[in-house]
């Protein structure tokens, strides 16, 4: 330490002096961060990648299982036992197509419009549209189908709708 009794040429008294030093001592004896610059781009990647993946897989649960009954009726795909176990048969309507094939479709959750449209498509009758009010759904989706499995319904056949009021 210095004396207190001659002033530093730097205009400071001696405890800012020393404080001053002690700072630089300090900061020039620890060791700067190291970064791993390659690991964060890599997570920052991997979870941009898995964020895309859940936006696709939920847009392909959506909206993807109309084109995907779409695509197969008229075809001579037959229906795993896997799809017809996971479905809820108050929504899934089971259509029996010309040439023998039982597709299941299952609308819970769909607009009744694209419903209404699908209907055209598989050459069957829209019934009845009744509004139900139940907590929790969307407006206009389906919450019921009559008939519906393992009833099979054919072309030409009438489908009640039950939709949601809100």
């Amino acid at each position: 330490m210095t004396s207190y009794g001659d002033a530093p040429a730097s205009g400071c008294t001696p405890f800012e002096e020393e404080l001053m030093n002690a700072m630089n001592r300090f900061a020039n004896s620890t060791e700067a961060p190291e970064f791993d610059a390659p690991q964060i781009v890599r997570r920052t990647r991997r979870r941009r990648t898995a964020g895309i993946a859940a936006v696709a897989a939920a847009l392909i649960l959506g909206g993807g299982g109309t084109a995907l009954a779409t695509s197969v009726v008229g075809g001579d795909a037959e229906p795993t036992a896997s799809s017809t176990a996971t479905q809820n048969d108050a929504t899934t309507m089971l259509y029996g197509t010309p040439g023998g094939v039982i597709i299941p479709i299952d609308f819970g959750g769909w607009n009744i419009d694209s419903a209404k449209t699908y209907m055209q498509k598989t050459q069957t009758k829209v019934g009845t549209v009744t509004k139900k009010a139940v907590k929790g759904c969307k407006p206009t989706s389906v919450i019921g189908v009559s008939p519906h499995a393992p009833k099979t319904v054919q072309n030409g056949d009438t489908v009640n709708f039950t939709v949601c009021a809100g």
